[in-house]
């Protein structure tokens, strides 16, 4: 679709109203999409069924592109525009092309960044739609999550009052064993035909999960982001047992983060089953000489429900460019503590979709540190898809807060050194974007870096960037101005990007392999990725390392969760730190994820709001129906 560049550049949401959107049948149409295999909701948006995977299953994959970014500041550096831009580039150029992003969170939509559907003339609309609801997958998240906390609660309320005997009767109302209790039977090596065989001990054990409520890790979640709710008190006034606990934002759910990197309906059902709530107790009258187990989602027999939920999840949400090429909008997870990129499922469909000759856009949360690392040895482990290509995106601005320029604050003007040419500050701050693609080159992939020139960077300052990153190892790197002026802004960055496909060779490889230990892991990913001298654990640390070990679980990817403000676990520290030891404060398993996560210093997981948060400048036209102040 033809699209009007106006200047100086309107609003986010004007430029998303004005713009002259295809139906997404239409757009459907246009990559091969069957009309048995859309679910359409309302006109501009859709889901896609999981069965095209299987019509397609034959058919030659696209070529893979993720779009990452050095170190930012707290304004951001544009990498969701830039993600855009790069499709609606290619999409210019004639290629065929498929743009796979994040769903935004409610929090950050009415706190403090904003919505997240790009901005400019490079944006994925509706843009309202895109940041509001969508068609409720984070909601259906946030009831399953919550379901498998009240489940929780609720078993340990019943066990306190019943009797062994009872409890049986009670899940086991026929005399026999359901699906989940012959799993628990097997976990647990009991053999038995029908309940009324067992032995007392060994219905205390079939029977009694004996959950330990110091050692709950399941929270629950809501999507707004609230303070107040980040250590709260349940089972005050005799409703069930008094505890401690605290509300996550929903995007920071492990149902989230399993979601987007689950492969079938069958799969999810499996992780939602995999999910670790806590261990039993072990000591105690009848528990002295029990080993700690992990208590798990299946063993409360709410996974086959907490699918249910997610059913209609599950299936990616289509929408459009501007110009009109297609995009899925997919999934959410947390960029902290989980992978922070969208889901393997649309990248799937969307590369059977586009074939041999397209391209599949996607995005990686935070700085390449996080969002890119999880997407190379945890998303593409675990999806068998190999990269292509990364687009890493820096901006002149973010380089001299680097090299030692004033703190940016969001919300507040730039100081003049961001605006006025200044090599020497740039000069001093290039480490950090070399230190990223030095780290992306490590995995065997070409990069080619995005440089989101904004109207004060001067010639010379991208001159300088584009020299220093290709002597680095970069095969290119572009000014791109796709907030501007769209995809023209990024027919250069497309072009690019193709013969850097076309023309450098591709030996993607992992940082380290599924069978080293849990501790070696994080040290390759310390030492290689950050530069860090050395790792220091702390007891609690120690002790989760040791029990995940036992429990089997030491094959499983790493997921690190860090600040995504430094290479460092301290967010002052900009640039490319050197002479720094990494801590361990905690180790956590998200085994329905299909992963472990090492806590990098405190990780907030319930964000709060700012003095003036977005929401007060978003209103309805009563008369219209249209949002306005939505950015």
């Amino acid at each position: 679709m033809p699209i009007e560049i106006k200047h100086p550049v309107p609003s986010d949401i004007d430029i998303a109203h004005a713009a002259e959107k295809l139906p997404i049948t239409e757009i459907a149409k246009s990559v091969g999409l069957l009309d048995d295999e859309l679910e359409l909701y309302g006109k501009y948006k859709a889901k896609v069924k999981l069965d095209v995977l299987e019509r397609l299953k034959d058919a030659p994959n696209g070529k893979y592109i993720d779009v990452t970014a050095i170190t930012p500041t707290p304004l951001g550096e544009g990498k969701t525009v830039t993600t855009i831009g790069v499709s609606q580039g290619l999409h210019y150029i004639g290629e065929k092309v498929f743009t796979c992003i994040r769903q935004p969170s409610q929090g950050p939509t009415f706190g403090i960044k904003g919505g997240a559907a790009g901005g400019g003339y490079s944006q994925v609309v509706p843009m309202e739609d895109f940041n509001l609801h969508l068609t409720g997958d984070i909601h259906a998240v946030g009831a399953a999550h919550n379901l498998l906390a009240a489940a929780i609660e609720n078993r340990m309320a019943k066990e306190s009052r019943w009797s062994t005997a009872f409890l049986a009767k009670a899940l086991c109302p026929d005399g026999e064993y359901t699906d989940s209790m012959r799993k628990r039977l097997d976990k647990l090596g009991i053999e038995s035909e029908k309940p009324a065989d067992l032995s007392e001990d060994d219905k205390e054990r079939m029977f009694r999960l004996n959950i330990d409520p110091s050692s709950i890790q399941w929270r629950r979640v809501v999507d707004v982001s609230d303070a107040a709710l980040r250590d709260i008190t349940v089972g005050k006034g005799g409703n069930g047992l008094p505890r401690e606990t605290g509300y996550d934002i929903t995007v920071a759910s492990e149902i989230m983060a399993a979601l987007g990197m689950c492969s079938s309906l069958a799969d999810l059902r499996e992780r939602m089953g995999r999910i670790i709530i806590g261990t039993n107790k072990t000591g105690g009258k009848r528990q002295v000489d029990r080993p700690v187990m992990p208590i798990t989602a299946e063993d409360l027999n709410v996974s086959g429900a907490m699918t249910v939920l997610l059913k209609d999840a599950i299936k990616p949400n289509m929408m459009q460019t501007l110009p009109g090429s297609p995009a899925f909008v997919h999934t959410g997870p947390f960029a902290n503590i989980a992978q922070g990129n969208s889901s393997i499922m649309a990248d799937k469909i969307a590369l059977k979709l586009v074939g041999e000759d397209g391209y599949v856009v996607t995005e990686s949360g935070f700085g390449a540190d996080c969002g890119m690392e999880k997407f190379m040895n945890l998303k593409s482990r675990v999806s068998g898809l190999v990269p292509n290509c990364v687009v890493m995106v820096a901006t002149i601005r973010a380089l001299k807060m680097h090299g030692g320029g004033p703190k940016v604050v969001a919300g507040k003007p730039l100081d003049k050194a961001y605006t006025n040419e200044n090599l020497e500050l740039l000069e001093a701050g290039l480490p950090n974007l070399l230190q990223h693609i030095e780290n992306a080159t490590k995995f065997g992939v070409p990069v080619v870096v995005a440089i989101n020139r904004f109207t004060t960077d001067t010639d010379a300052e991208v001159a300088l960037v584009r020299e220093r990153a290709k002597e680095t190892g970069a095969y290119d790197a572009v000014a791109s101005e796709v907030w501007t002026y769209g995809g023209k802004g990024g027919a250069d960055l497309a072009r690019a990007v193709v013969k850097a496909i076309e023309e450098e060779e591709n030996n993607f490889k992992f940082l380290y392999d599924d069978d080293m230990s849990i501790k070696e892991k994080i040290e390759t990913v310390a030492r290689e990725i950050y530069r860090a001298d050395g790792v220091d654990y702390s007891p609690a640390a120690e002790a989760k390392i040791k029990q995940f070990t036992k429990m089997g679980l030491s094959h499983l990817p790493l997921c690190m969760a860090k600040t995504h403000l430094s290479f460092s676990s301290d967010a002052s520290l900009k640039g490319a730190p050197r002479g720094f030891r990494m801590p361990i404060t905690d180790v956590r398993a998200s085994v329905g994820a299909g992963f472990i996560f090492p806590l990098l210093g405190t990780m907030k997981t319930m964000p709060g709001l700012p003095t003036r948060p977005v929401y007060t400048d978003i209103d309805i036209d009563v008369e219209t129906g249209e949002v306005v102040g939505l950015s």
